[in-house]
């Protein structure tokens, strides 16, 4: 039994309370309501304190209250225990057989396990990684591609409808200073101070040479604009490639430049004047954008008739609106908290409630320690530590793990030998080994024979059976939090208690039988449940983009 069927049963103790007469509750009985986990086991499987919330809409005692709700539940053969705690807290105990049957349900749900509705339908646009196509993708690059990309799946399984995006800076100076910066090493000539520097550019600068014959025989411009684009084609196909070898999928790879080709700036102005925010001052277009918490109006179009980067950040608001998207979900990093209350000015000035349809995540900053010493350098990239170097260095599966396990919003110190390290306190070596044993007890049951037709739920009464069965039936709840949330952290913490859970029971419970004994009807119970807690393992770990090992 999950939580949300037991939350169920005691919706409809409640209603059936309700239809014989015997409580009247003012303002009527809740949609739904939640029942949670006791900290101290003593006290049962699950508890409610739904009588201390009703009780007085009732005109009743909560403890009376809950003492009428315990003996309705005392007659379901579902429940095997009610008890009243304190004021009117109410402690359940499950039946062991309505308890083991998660084990097969779970079993015969496999990858769709964890599912709900709680987002359904919800359309959701995901931007996670704003970059220009001018350098390899760097530190803070690889944090949000972990976590931006896990949150997508998790925002997934909660029933939502997201779209990945990938914002390409690629207009602007930056792209110019970026032509000229491979034009000049092309030629073997100094870099301009202000352009772009390290191993990359001049690999890039001779990679050039070679596939655009007679690229430095053009006119000095043209040439510049020639390098500016063939570099900008290059250097944002590594950024896809590194990003697909980091299993880190986009849908979609915006261009800034269409934005602006296909006049999105004029349209949005449009738009927001419409709303009566926009107003012109000494020559320049202003939005008022201090009607809306930001602490000063800002500039769409200065006085020389350029638009802003304040006007694409608007109309790129619009652009996803339009495109029929009613959350706009953007991860920032840490030096980025200016933009909060601007982004969501630009939210409330189109129309739109900027509580609901804008959301700006922020990220910490991160640092990497190999040897004990922080890696601040690239061979590359000169004074950036990029994405495929970190790769190499910690391999996919740790970084991706140890980068979405903490909350954003902390600052995060990773030590390469710590997270690549095969021990017990190393989080992901932990989880995926537990998936290993797991698959490893599924393929000796398998040479041995054994069949898994046969389930009786209620031979799994042991306390360590108990235990791992209620984890198990809480990961739908976990995925469905972690997604309302916008916390993917909350599955790998949720995926190392299972693991000890496991653990303790594999520990406890003989699953296999030893030598020549037969095989008994609580040997499949448990093979069951191992093939259960595996199911919600390998589930846990691809929210996350890590691999679930057979064999470790």
């Amino acid at each position: 039994m999950t939580p949300e069927q037991l939350a169920e049963k005691i919706l409809q103790a409640l209603t059936a309370l309700v239809d014989d007469g015997t409580i009247t509750v003012d303002g009527g009985l809740p949609g739904e309501l939640k029942v949670e986990r006791p900290k101290n086991p003593e006290h049962g499987d699950y508890a409610t304190n739904v009588a201390m919330q009703l009780g007085k809409r009732s005109g009743m005692n909560p403890r009376a209250f809950a003492e009428l709700l315990a003996e309705r539940l005392g007659s379901d053969e579902a429940i095997s225990a009610v008890e009243i705690a304190g004021p009117g807290f109410i402690n359940i105990r499950v039946a062991a057989d309505a308890q083991g049957k998660i084990a097969q349900a779970i079993v015969d749900a496999g990858p769709a396990y964890g599912s709900s509705d709680s987002l359904k339908g919800q359309a959701i646009n995901l931007e996670f990684i704003s970059a220009n196509p001018t350098g390899p993708l760097h530190l803070g690059h690889t944090r949000w591609a972990a976590v931006g990309d896990a949150l997508a799946r998790v925002l997934t399984k909660a029933g939502a409808v997201v779209t990945r995006e990938f914002y390409v800076n690629d207009r602007g100076a930056q792209m110019d200073k970026f032509g000229a910066s491979l034009k000049a090493a092309a030629h073997g000539q100094p870099i301009p101070e202000d352009g772009y520097h390290g191993a990359y550019i001049i690999e890039l600068a001779e990679r050039i040479v070679r596939e655009v014959p007679g690229i430095t025989e053009l006119p000095d411009d043209e040439q510049t604009v020639a390098f500016r684009e063939a570099g900008y084609e290059r250097q944002l196909k590594e950024q896809q490639d590194q990003l697909d070898h980091f299993r880190t999928k986009f849908d979609v790879w915006y261009s800034e430049r269409s934005l602006h080709e296909q006049d999105g700036v004029g349209h949005a102005i449009e738009k927001l004047r419409a709303q009566g925010h926009l107003y012109d001052d000494d020559g320049a277009l202003w939005m008022r954008t201090t009607d809306f918490t930001d602490d000063k109006d800002r500039v769409l179009i200065r006085s020389n008739g350029e638009p802003t980067y304040f006007a694409s950040d608007a109309a790129y608001y619009v652009n996803k609106r339009e495109r029929g998207f009613e959350v706009a979900i953007y991860l920032l990093g840490a030096d980025h908290h200016g933009y909060v209350n601007r982004l969501k000015a630009i939210a409330a000035c189109a129309g739109d409630d900027p509580e609901h349809n804008i959301e700006i995540l922020i990220g910490q900053l991160v640092k990497i320690l190999k040897g004990g010493e922080e890696m601040k350098l690239s061979k590359r990239a000169g004074t950036i530590v990029t994405l495929a170097e970190l790769v190499e260095e910690g391999g996919v599966d740790p970084l991706r793990y140890t980068l979405c396990r903490y909350p954003v919003d902390s600052p995060l110190t990773l030590d390469i030998e710590e997270m690549t390290r095969q021990v017990s306190e190393n989080p992901v070596y932990y989880v995926q080994y537990a998936h290993a044993r797991l698959a490893s007890i599924l393929r000796n049951a398998d040479d041995l024979g054994i069949k898994l037709d046969e389930f009786d739920p209620g031979l799994l009464s042991h306390e360590r059976e108990g235990d791992l069965l209620r984890a198990l039936a809480e990961f739908p709840r976990i995925v469905a939090t972690a997604a309302e949330l916008r916390e993917p952290h909350r599955i790998a913490r949720y995926l190392e208690d299972t693991a000890s859970a496991f653990h303790k029971f594999y520990d406890s419970c003989r699953v296999l039988p030893r030598g020549d004994e037969e095989v008994e009807p609580v040997h499949t119970a448990r093979l069951t449940l191992v093939g259960a807690t595996r199911t919600v393992l390998a589930n846990g770990l691809d929210l996350l983009g890590v691999s679930a090992p057979e064999r470790m």
